[in-house]
Order: structure tokens, then C-alpha cells, then sequence
């Protein structure tokens, strides 16, 4: 179910992103690892706690999000949408290569939190804490973002935004603003989702690779750019894919995949997308 968690979160953000600015984020992973990377140096070099790591984190790499929307994929948006997938497929490997660099191609492990230590009764069985730990976070920071987009002003603007973008900006809204805004804020929700995954795994260059394959594939059954059917999509997918472990390991990595085909087959716009209208 943390694995739910996890994609939940990535996928929240892929489709924040697309939805808005219509880019495939190719270096969504790529954030996911500088989320974790940054909680571990800023644990080993700063003495940085978990928990302040989880706001400082998410915002240091939303930030650098917001330098990469401002200085290389402002300039591509009136053109084909290859040039910016091609521009973040790129941006995966500089980064990668990067961190290979500064931290070595094998990573560093990060300890559990000690006060997330050990495991939680929950009357039917008992539950590892910090997977629980991590679950309710997800849904916490999950349902923010729901919030802010459905339900404020600001989230009004995006939605409007990413409708008739040239009525708004004749409305006065600095439509360059919110997409530079709605690009970090994405970026930030990956890096949260590294955060978490840092005390589970190995912190290394590569950990965002498998991930965002099946982000990607989730994003998809979801619905492109449907912030709820990314949400849902990920919890589900993600139980499913553990579910598949217990009862028959060998499929558990293609399962998601599965899905993805027969939602694909039956429904291409995804379980929660809207179709393409033509004309």
C-alpha cells in the first residue's frame, strides 16, 4: 500500500503538469531522486531532521523545478511537444549523470526516522509505522492539492488557464506566472514522494527510473491530466500491485501494465480523462 502511496504522489504531479502545461515530464523521476538526495545530504551535511526535510526538501527541489520551466521550457512551448519531450528526456540523463558524480553510482541508505521505528496495531494486524506514516502523508498532501486546484481562486485560474489560455491572459492574469507556479508545485509533489522513499530504499541516481514507468502507466489509466484519477489510480494500482506479490510474485511487476492495456482498449482517455473532441 506505501508503494500506492508513493505513486500516487508521482502521478498527482505528472498530472498537474501536463494537465497545464500539456508537457510530458520525461525528468518527473529525476525529481523524485533529488527529493531523496536532498534529505540525505541535508541529514549527513546539515544535520537536517526527517521531518523539517519533508517541507524544506519538496521546496529547495520545486524551486530548481521552476529554474528549469523559466530557463529552457518556457522557450519550447509554441513548438511541437517532441522538443519538450526530447528536452526532459535529456534532463534525465544530465541529472542522473550529475548525482552518479557527487554521490557515486551505488547511493547511500538512509535511516528510518527513529520515532517511526518499529510497527503500529491497527486491531486486525500490525502494520510497519512508518509505511503507515508514509500512506497518511500521501493522502494529507493528496488532498491539499485537490483542494487547491477545485476549490480556490488560484486553482479557478489553472483551470481556466488550461483551457483558453488567451482569454485568460486578455483577462490581465499572468498566465506565464501560474504555469511556472503549477510546474514547481508539480516538481515539489515528486520530491515529496522521494522524501518518503528515502528511509525505504536506497538513496542512488537511477532509484526515479523503474518508478516513473509505472507513474507513467498509472497517469494513463487515470486519465491524462484528471487529478483524481491519478490519485485514485495510484492508491489502487499500487494495493493491486502488492496484492499481485502475495498471490502471484510473477506477475506483480506487470500487473499495472495489464490494466493500463485493457483500460486502454475500452476506454483510451482513461478511467477519470475527458475525450478528445475534434473540431
Amino acid at each position: 500500500m506505501a508503494s500506492g502511496a508513493f505513486y500516487a504522489l508521482l502521478a498527482l504531479g505528472l498530472s498537474v503538469i501536463f494537465g497545464m502545461l500539456r508537457v510530458v515530464n520525461f525528468a518527473h523521476g529525476s525529481m523524485y531522486m533529488l527529493g531523496a538526495f536532498a534529505t540525505y545530504y541535508g541529514a549527513t551535511l546539515f544535520h537536517l531532521p526527517f521531518f523539517a526535510a519533508l517541507i524544506i526538501a519538496p521546496i529547495a527541489v520545486g524551486l530548481f523545478g521552476v529554474l528549469l520551466e523559466t530557463t529552457l521550457l518556457r522557450r519550447l512551448y509554441g513548438l511541437d511537444p517532441i522538443y519538450n519531450l526530447l528536452l526532459t528526456f535529456a534532463l534525465v540523463l544530465v541529472i542522473e549523470d550529475l548525482m552518479r558524480l557527487i554521490a557515486g553510482p551505488l547511493g547511500s541508505p538512509y535511516a528510518t526516522p527513529p520515532a517511526l521505528d518499529g510497527l503500529t496495531n491497527l486491531g486486525f494486524t500490525l502494520y510497519p509505522t512508518y509505511k503507515l506514516f508514509v500512506i497518511v502523508v500521501s493522502v494529507a498532501a493528496c488532498a491539499v492539492a485537490w483542494w487547491v486546484v477545485e476549490r480556490t481562486p488560484i486553482g479557478a485560474r489553472i483551470r481556466a488557464a488550461t483551457e483558453n489560455p488567451v482569454l485568460v491572459r486578455a483577462l490581465g492574469i499572468d498566465v506565464k506566472r501560474l504555469v511556472t507556479v503549477t510546474f514547481g508545485a508539480g516538481i515539489a509533489l515528486a520530491a515529496l514522494a522521494g522524501v518518503l522513499a528515502a528511509p525505504t530504499t536506497n538513496v542512488q541516481p537511477t532509484m526515479g527510473d523503474s518508478v516513473i514507468i509505472y507513474t507513467f502507466a498509472i497517469v494513463v489509466i487515470g486519465g491524462l491530466g484528471s487529478i483524481v484519477g491519478s490519485i485514485l489510480a495510484g492508491f489502487a494500482l499500487g494495493l493491486l500491485q502488492t496484492l499481485g506479490a502475495v498471490v502471484f510474485p510473477p506477475i506483480s511487476t506487470t500487473l499495472i501494465f495489464i490494466v493500463m492495456v485493457i483500460v486502454i482498449v475500452f476506454r483510451p482517455a482513461g478511467l477519470f480523462g475527458k475525450p478528445e473532441t475534434s473540431g
